[in-house]
């Protein structure tokens, strides 16, 4: 056996141990679904982290970097993450506020609506289902790879891992796991991506030497591989292409169920306000990392196939056993922490959204409920073929368009009826999943800008604004929206606030600093590499890639000052002040007075 293999074994047992040892503390559902609402700033960061960051980033979307998107992967300013961000000021924060013990009930008590409840559901079910299916397969592929079992053996073993400490342990080992893989991951990716960055002479020199790959040509331009044999036949159709995917995965960092879920552990609002910070600033971190030793790996062997391997393959060839045994092993945590989060919501939902019983759920009934649930995935895992990074894709929009819309304007909207809430879900779906797959069967052929996310979330916010002209909102909902906005008095906490300010003073530094890392360290040598230099050996600041280095400081620097702002206004002594006015003018404005 080796070190590879007992490296992998060692972290599994780990994980299971851990996570059957949180559980022996669950003794209600509130611990079971939220993890009794007292999750400090680290563990909602670490499971935050966690459950992005699988097979699907380590492998599906390094090889999409290898492939051929090694430059645009690295130059954009992290448009999809700054959705945790206005996620958790303008949704998550109100979310917790309802103690709701899922999203799809919170949605279910707004509306007061169990019908709005059971579509929301039937969404988590089918659209992290079909995520936890993908992190599923990814797992079984990695140990396959790196033990000599079978694909079959393998993703048994995985399952069976995730599958008996999230049945036994709920959100309470989700959310402990969860943190402690993230920490591992994150310090092995640190530490794998130096070593092979200075084996390849520094970072300028290898970006030098990646604008001269031939072999690939474009793959470290600010447009990636473009043209024939791709998706994308111009520079602005993946330009358009990959806003819209970043624009629709912000949104589902901002509401989508597996990520706003956790509001709902947090042990106050500032948690939550932290959290969704430093969230953002260590995912940006992470992907520019992982993107970037995916690309940067071509400089090693271009050919290596299948690209969704190369992480893999590097681990095994690059770097010592040790270090590639370690980072493999956090790549197999990172991917068993997100299955265990993914289970746990599809559970979740099946026993609490879609029964409508008179008999409180207990225990017994929500853990059977979910061994059905993690049973179907795992057949499904052996007659779906794997596509990772295209199925992480598509699920990602399914949650923009279905949930975008009415999870905002549950928050935000005065008008929006129980009805209009139940067919924008409905519709948003429905115009995403069918065009999607009309064009996946090569039925239809879409431009970049009638992506199906654009179709979706534009029917759902259609049918929204129609039917709740048609429509009126109860007094049961006025005052429960009434509710929503207003702040808990714990929260208004000087010393908390001001720890909190720190975090957007983070977003504003990170805006001054990066434009510099990335014009030093990635256009002055991509320049030189591929010619692009002025005749005089000065930057040339018209093209794509320096514009896009300076994109940081116009999307975090307002970023950071808005929500320095919001964060002030909200929670400081000076805003419980103006609390009271502020609901009598509310309830004013509810009842028509």
């Amino acid at each position: 056996m080796d070190i590879f293999t007992v490296t992998l074994m060692v972290s599994i047992l780990i994980f299971v141990a851990i996570g059957s040892y949180s559980g022996r503390s669950v003794k209600k559902l509130d611990d079971y679904f939220v993890a009794g609402r007292r999750a400090p700033t680290l563990f909602i960061v670490g499971t935050l982290v966690a459950s992005v960051f699988s097979t699907s980033i380590f492998m599906g979307e390094a090889g999409f970097t290898y492939d051929g998107q090694f430059g645009p992967y690295i130059l954009m300013p992290g448009l999809a993450v700054v959705g945790y961000v206005y996620g958790a000021l303008l949704f998550g924060t109100f979310l917790r506020r309802s103690r709701a013990p899922t999203v799809a009930e919170f949605f279910g008590r707004r509306f007061n609506s169990h019908r709005v409840q059971q579509a929301s559901g039937i969404t988590i079910i089918i659209g992290l289902g079909g995520y936890l299916l993908v992190v599923t397969q990814g797992a079984g592929i990695l140990l396959s790879d790196l033990t000599g079992l079978s694909y079959f053996q393998s993703i048994i073993l995985a399952w069976l891992s995730y599958t008996g400490f999230t049945m036994y342990a709920g959100s309470k080992g989700v959310i402990l796991t969860d943190t402690l893989m993230f920490l591992m991951f994150t310090a092995a990716t640190v530490f794998f991506v130096f070593f092979i960055v200075n084996d390849f002479g520094g970072v300028a020199t290898a970006i030098e030497n990646m604008a001269q790959l031939e072999s690939k040509p474009d793959i470290a331009s600010w447009h990636g591989t473009v043209g024939p044999g791709t998706e994308w036949p111009t520079p602005i159709d993946y330009l358009i292409w990959t806003i819209i995917i970043d624009v629709s995965w912000g949104v589902v960092y901002a509401v989508g169920p597996w990520q706003a879920s956790r509001h709902l552990m947090a042990k106050n609002e500032h948690v939550v306000v932290r959290a969704a910070i430093y969230t953002c600033l260590v995912v940006l971190f992470m992907q520019i990392l992982i993107y970037g030793i995916g690309g940067l790996i071509n400089l090693a062997d271009p050919n290596i196939a299948p690209s969704e391997t190369v992480v893999i393959w590097a681990a095994k060839n690059l770097v010592p056993e040790f270090l590639g045994a370690l980072l493999l092993a956090g790549i197999v945590a990172a991917a068993l922490s997100s299955a265990s989060t993914f289970l746990s919501l599809v559970g979740f939902s099946v026993s609490n959204d879609m029964l409508k019983s008179e008999t409180p759920l207990d225990l017994r009934t929500t853990r059977t409920l979910m061994l059905a649930t993690a049973l179907i995935v795992l057949v499904a895992s052996f007659y779906i073929p794997p596509n990772l990074f295209w199925m992480m894709i598509f699920i990602g929009t399914v949650f923009a368009s279905s949930w975008g819309p009415v999870g905002f304007m549950s928050i935000w909207s005065k008008n929006i009826t129980a009805d209009a809430a139940f067919w924008g879900i409905v519709t948003g779906f429905l115009f995403n999943v069918i065009p999607a797959g009309l064009e996946y069967l090569e039925l239809i052929s879409l431009e970049s800008y009638f992506n199906p996310a654009i179709i979706g979330a534009a029917a759902s916010l259609i049918t929204i604004i129609v039917l709740s002209r048609f429509g009126k909102v109860n007094e049961e909902e006025k005052r429960y929206r009434i509710e929503l906005h207003r702040t808990p008095d714990i929260d208004y906490d000087l010393k908390k606030t001001k720890t909190t300010m720190l975090a957007p003073a983070l977003l504003v530094a990170y805006g001054c600093i990066m434009p510099a890392v990335f014009i030093i360290y990635y256009v002055i040598p991509y320049q030189t590499g591929a010619g692009h230099l002025l005749a005089d050996g000065s930057l040339d600041w018209s093209r794509g890639e320096a514009l896009m280095a300076l994109a940081s400081a116009v999307l975090y620097i307002p970023l950071g000052l808005i929500s320095a702002r919001v964060i002030w206004n909200r929670y400081s002594p000076t805003a419980k002040k103006n609390q009271s006015d502020n609901e009598q003018e509310l309830v004013a404005d509810a009842v028509g007075k």
